[in-house]
């Protein structure tokens, strides 16, 4: 059996109640009763600390993933910029503006390279899983080997 209650609300309150009731195709009364119950439930707060939790949880993989991908792409950069100044002799005077001209033309290439790359959507991560395998030692191995 049901009880009857009554009470009054401020008009903005009851405007929203109205709108809701009217969004959902419920009744006002439904909407009051639903509201009540989960207010009063005394494990409505465990479900939410639950849900926030596995929210929480979700965001920390994902700034993991995000952080691993960091460092790969760090790696990787400092990796080529110490292999390059190392294996790259100095120009003649004589020679700069033809290797001035083919850097602009390498750039060029590298940077439709990369637009490719970002437009197919494999990144350096998702390639490097794929060309390497960890062998029995630790070390890496190429899958081609």
């Amino acid at each position: 059996m049901r009880s009857k209650h009554t009470f009054r609300l401020p008009p903005q309150l009851a405007d929203q109640l109205a709108e809701y009731a009217i969004r959902k195709r419920v009744t006002q009364a439904l909407v009051v009763e639903t509201a009540l119950s989960s207010f009063l439930s005394p494990d409505g707060a465990e479900r939410l600390e639950a849900a926030l939790g596995r929210r929480l949880d979700r965001l920390s993989r994902q700034a993991d993933r995000i952080e691993h991908q960091g460092e790969i792409a760090n790696e990787t950069l400092a990796l080529f910029i110490r292999f390059w100044l190392t294996a790259t002799p100095p120009l003649p005077d004589t020679a700069q503006p033809a290797a001035q001209a083919k850097g602009r033309e390498r750039y060029d290439g590298f940077i439709a390279a990369l637009g490719r790359r970002l437009a197919d959507g494999r990144g350096l991560a998702a390639e490097l899983a794929g060309d390497t395998r960890l062998d029995l030692t630790g070390g890496l191995a190429r899958d081609d080997d």
